[in-house]
């Protein structure tokens, strides 16, 4: 038998105000909101950063917290009922809107703030691509946390292995499982927030469109990589030749991302 890590028994409920609980679930979509906000707008901020690109400013990076909140949960959902679970929706319309009790979609989430920035960048007259880069900046703190919810919930959890980081999830039955929710933070919200600090350092806010490609790729990537190692939904379980539904939706994130950065790196040598 592995050295198992004792799971570290959270209650999902922060706090109860009355017959209103708060639960972490829903303080990582507040906080990853509010975080991404306070980064975003350091970026638009810096103007060495953009070396005369025009960008976004402060007051298009406040529309852009209530425009990318609304496109996220919008689109989160309507992902997760359309790609993970459409029959039991379609039978149980009224769970539709009962978000508080899990089931988001990321690339519907990608979806619906890219939708939200299209709009917002129009209104306000600014590059969709500038808009779009500060967006995927400031993403992976919003993946982070939304992992450790996923985590603390449990859910998501990994596939049965004997490593010694193993753990038992209470609902996961009794075998050690990934705690994949972890790898995902790590990946998914750390490694990409770090990658992306980085080639923002390097001027990658200075080719409109360079960001969004490093994000959707290697975000994808990470995803796939994960992919290995969590436990597919069981409403779907795998699909053809062992693939996951998040390895599917992610293989057109990576090839999309590709393209952004090709055009970007074009876009470069045709001005230089």
């Amino acid at each position: 038998m592995p050295i198992l890590i004792s799971y570290p028994t959270i209650d999902p409920v922060l706090i109860a105000i009355g017959p209103f609980p708060i639960r972490w679930y829903a303080l990582a979509y507040i906080a990853g909101l509010v975080l991404g906000w306070a980064y975003a707008r350091l970026l638009v901020r810096s103007d060495f950063l953009w070396r005369g690109t025009p960008h976004p400013d402060e007051a298009c990076i406040d529309d852009l917290l209530v425009y990318a909140a609304i496109g996220v949960i919008l689109g989160g959902r309507i992902g997760y009922v359309l790609f993970y679970n459409p029959w039991f929706f379609l039978a149980h319309p009224d769970e539709i809107l009962a978000v508080w009790k899990g089931g988001m979609a990321f690339h519907g989430g990608v979806v619906g703030t890219a939708v939200a920035i299209y709009i917002l960048a129009r209104r306000r007259g600014v590059s969709v691509l500038s808009l779009g880069d500060v967006c995927c900046a400031v993403a992976p703190i919003g993946l982070f946390l939304g992992r450790i919810a996923n985590f603390i919930k449990p859910e998501l959890w990994g596939r049965p292995t004997d490593v010694a980081w193993a753990m038992v999830f209470p609902g996961a039955g009794p075998l050690p499982r990934h705690p994949s929710q972890l790898y995902e933070a790590s990946l998914e919200g750390v490694a990409l927030f770090i990658a992306l600090y980085v080639a923002i350092r390097l001027g990658a806010l200075q080719r409109p469109g360079l960001v969004v490609g490093l994000f959707a790729a290697a975000y994808g990537v990470a995803r796939i990589t994960c992919e290995f190692f969590r436990e597919p939904d069981p409403q779907l379980g795998f699909l053809f030749g062992g693939a996951t539904m998040g390895m599917l939706l992610s293989l057109p994130l990576i090839a999309v991302g590709l393209f952004f950065i090709f055009r970007a790196s074009r876009r470069v040598a045709a001005l230089a």
